[in-house]
């Protein structure tokens, strides 16, 4: 799977001319480097790329273009692809689990930004990591959670610690010399302002109760793509409401904001186009991908809805709705798609399938179970077909 060194115009140049067997991911970056900007020129604060949603080095290069100058890493892998690509960047390492290994390796990379929500975890760093590298004061953020709303799922079930907890880590990381700060993670595909909100202000809540004041609050990421075509995401909304909680809760002890979108920047960046293997007795539908191929993330937090189809010469099927049991192409029964999804009723085989707002968690998780996944990669100056 590598990106094709051909710009094409939109996707249905490149179907017309290739009319491709397996699934094509087509990439805009134009349409990266436009929600970056919106971001970057919104957003109350530093804007960090969340890598694990997308690691592909046209996202990260597009980002850089556009502007962004830190990224949140999980993994060593990460650390070494933005000092890659992106060696001025700022990396915050917020995966709050590492293993000895791991931790020495940010450390050898001049990693200078970790988060922690463990008394165990925060006793490794502690022992492995300077207060300052480079001549740069090491920060570490305490990531607490609050019980889930408004979001597809909840963060809080892996990470994050209570706040009573939050509070008594932040104490020890004040007092062991490092850089203060708090993080924390809404959830993903979180559309309601609100959220941001509750925490923010619960953040000023464990600051105040462990008498430190942090230099930074990570707000997270859960910033949503546009996976229900009914609405589009609001982000000024998000944006005005993350500003104007942080400064009536925080007063004069305002921290720096941060934030860790993912799917946000990358999400609507790409268009998947899968194609019809069967129409089975006029009931079920099958693709050439499915749950263990792009569309994994589609069992844990649904379907997007921006969805059409294509017959074979490219014209756009337009008849009436019906919904139908729609199977991935493996030789497995857990290859379902969530629900029934809404095709055309004359939906046919041989017909595209083109899913809007792909760029999120599809590549990533592409396990080419039972021989099938390999997926094509296309740059096009625009997504409209």
């Amino acid at each position: 799977m590598g990106l094709s060194k051909t710009i094409w115009s939109n996707p249905t140049e490149f179907l017309r001319a290739d009319a491709p067997e397996n699934p094509v991911l087509f990439f805009s970056p134009a349409a990266v480097q436009s929600v970056a900007r919106r971001f970057l020129a919104g957003f109350p604060g530093l804007v960090t790329y969340a890598v694990k949603s997308n690691p592909s080095e046209e996202m990260i290069e597009n980002l850089v273009t556009a502007g962004v100058q830190g990224f949140d890493c999980a993994s060593p892998f990460e650390i070494a692809l933005i000092r890659r690509l992106a060696p001025d960047a700022a990396i915050h390492y917020h995966n709050p689990i590492r293993s000895v290994r791991e931790v020495q390796f940010a450390v050898d990379h001049k990693v200078t930004a970790y988060s922690v929500d463990s008394h165990s975890e925060m006793d490794k760093l502690f022992a492995m990591v300077p207060t300052q590298i480079g001549g740069q004061r090491v920060e570490i953020s305490v990531r607490f959670k609050l019980p889930v709303q408004g979001a597809a799922y909840n963060f809080g079930a892996k990470f994050g610690a209570t706040s009573e907890a939050a509070a008594a880590l932040l104490s020890r990381v004040a007092g062991a010399g490092y850089t203060p700060s708090l993080t924390f993670h809404g959830g993903t595909q979180c559309n309601d302002p609100q959220v941001w909100a509750a925490y923010i202000r619960e953040a000023a809540v464990i600051a105040r109760s462990a008498g430190v004041k942090i230099a930074r609050l990570n707000v997270g990421g859960g910033f949503p793509n546009h996976r229900d075509a009914a609405a589009a995401p609001d982000f000024d909304a998000i944006f005005k409401t993350i500003g104007d909680t942080a400064r009536a809760a925080f007063g004069g002890d305002l921290p720096a904001l941060v934030c860790e979108p993912g799917r946000a920047l990358c999400g609507d960046a790409y268009m998947l186009v899968a194609r019809v293997k069967a129409v089975r007795d006029d009931a079920h539908v099958f693709l050439n991908d499915g749950i263990y191929g792009a569309m994994f993330e589609f069992s844990q937090i649904g379907i997007i809805d921006r969805i059409e189809v294509l017959r074979p010469d490219l014209t756009r099927r337009s008849a009436p709705i019906r919904a139908r049991v729609t199977f991935g192409p493996t030789c497995d029964s857990v290859d379902r798609l969530p629900g029934e999804v809404p095709f055309p009723a004359d939906i046919a085989e041989g017909d595209y399938v083109l899913v809007h707002g792909m760029g999120s968690y599809s590549t990533v998780t592409n396990s080419r179970f039972n021989g099938f996944g390999e997926l094509g990669m296309v740059t096009v100056l625009s997504l409209a077909c």
